[in-house]
C-alpha cells in the first residue's frame, strides 16, 4: 500500500510518501516540505501567532493535495514539540484536524524518541549491537539508547535547534559571547541526562539523525565505505568543534555557501552544531554516525508492522 507520513515539526512540515508491505523496506516516493521555523512565530505568552497559524494551515493544505495526487492510501499525521508544548496548542491541533479531515497524533518528546530509535535501529541492524541516539530538532533534543528494537532509556530536552537560536543566538553573526552562553546552558541541562545515561552499557555505536545533524556531518565529517558501495557518514566530535568559530563569525545568508549547508538550515545551524557538541561532550562520544532514517521512518515501520501481525 501508499502510506503517508506528515511530520509537523518545530522547523517544517514534511510529508514523506513511501510504498509499503509488511515485512519489507519502505520505498519512498515522494517527499514535500515546507519551512516554517515556527519558534519566531511564538509570542511572549507562549502562544504561536495568527500569522504562525496560517502558516501551518497552508502547509497542511499543501501537503494533503500532494498525498491526494499520489494517491496515498492512508495518511498518519503527527506533530512534535513546538505545536505541543504552544499555550494556544489545543486550538492549533483542531485547526490542523480541521484542515486534514481526521485526527492528529502528538507525540510526546519520549515518544519521539522511540519511534527514531526504532528506525536506526532497523537501518543499522542487530549487529550495531548497543546504540546511542542523538536527534536534534527544531524545539527540542532527543537522546535514547539501547539494545533492543526500543531503548531503554529516551529522553527529550528543550534544546533544538530553532529554540536555541531564538533564545540564545538572536544576532546574526552571533559571536563568541552568545555562543559561549549556549555552551553554559547545553552543559547544564545537560548534566543530569548524562548522569542517567551512564546507568547503561557503553554503546557499541553512536548514531546521529535529523536534518541538522546530516548537515553538519556534510560540512565537518567524512564519509567511509558502506555496504553496496554506498557512503557512510561519520563526525567526529572535534572536527565539528572546530567549525563553531567559524559559524558563529558569518551571516546566516553567507553560511548557505558551506557545504552540506541548506538555506533552510541556515537560521539554526549554528546553534544546532553547539546543542550536538556539547551532547556528544556530556555523554563522551568522539564520533557518531548518519543514520539516513529517522523519525518518519519510524512511524511508518511502527505502522507495518501492525499491519503485518
Amino acid at each position: 500500500m501508499r502510506l503517508g507520513v506528515l511530520d509537523i515539526g518545530s522547523n517544517t512540515v514534511h510529508l514523506l510518501v513511501a510504498d509499503a508491505h509488511p515485512g519489507g523496506r519502505p520505498l519512498a516516493q515522494t517527499s514535500e516540505k515546507s519551512v516554517l521555523r515556527l519558534m519566531r512565530y511564538l509570542e511572549d505568552d507562549g502562544r504561536i501567532s495568527d500569522e504562525g497559524v496560517k502558516a501551518i494551515i497552508d502547509a497542511v493544505h499543501r501537503a494533503r493535495e500532494v498525498a491526494e495526487k499520489e494517491g496515498v492510501d492512508e495518511l498518519l499525521a503527527t506533530a512534535t514539540s513546538a505545536v505541543r508544548e504552544a499555550a494556544n496548542g489545543t486550538d492549533v491541533i483542531l485547526q490542523i484536524e480541521a484542515a486534514l479531515g481526521q485526527p492528529l497524533q502528538v507525540l510526546g518528546g519520549e515518544q519521539e524518541a522511540r519511534f527514531t530509535f526504532l528506525a536506526v535501529r532497523r537501518w543499522f541492524g542487530w549487529s550495531a549491537g548497543q546504540i546511542l541516539l542523538f536527534d536534534i530538532g527544531g524545539g527540542s533534543l532527543e537522546i535514547a539508547g539501547g539494545s533492543e528494537e526500543l531503548p531503554d532509556l529516551a529522553e527529550s530536552v528543550p534544546l533544538g535547534a530553532g529554540r536555541m537560536t531564538i533564545g540564545f543566538l538572536p544576532d546574526d553573526p552571533p559571536g563568541d559571547r552568545q555562543v559561549d552562553r549556549l555552551r553554559a546552558h547545553a552543559a547544564s541541562a545537560l548534566a543530569p541526562i548524562a548522569e542517567r545515561f551512564a546507568s547503561l552499557p557503553r554503546p557499541d555505536h553512536v548514531v546521529g539523525s535529523s536534518k541538522t545533524i546530516r548537515s553538519l556531518a556534510r560540512l565537518a565529517g567524512h564519509p567511509l565505505e558502506g555496504w553496496a558501495g554506498n557512503d557512510r557518514m561519520v563526525l567526529r566530535r572535534d572536527a565539528l568543534g572546530s567549525w563553531i568559530p567559524v559559524l558563529a563569525r558569518i551571516p546566516a545568508q553567507a553560511r548557505q555557501e558551506l557545504p552540506g549547508i541548506t538555506a533552510d538550515r541556515t537560521f539554526q545551524i549554528t546553534a544546532g552544531a553547539v546543542v550536538l557538541h556539547e551532547a556528544m561532550a556530556a555523554l563522551e562520544v568522539d564520533e557518531l554516525e548518519v543514520s539516513p532514517w529517522a523519525l518518519r521512518e519510524g512511524v511508518l515501520l511502527r505502522y507495518i508492522e501492525d499491519l503485518g501481525w
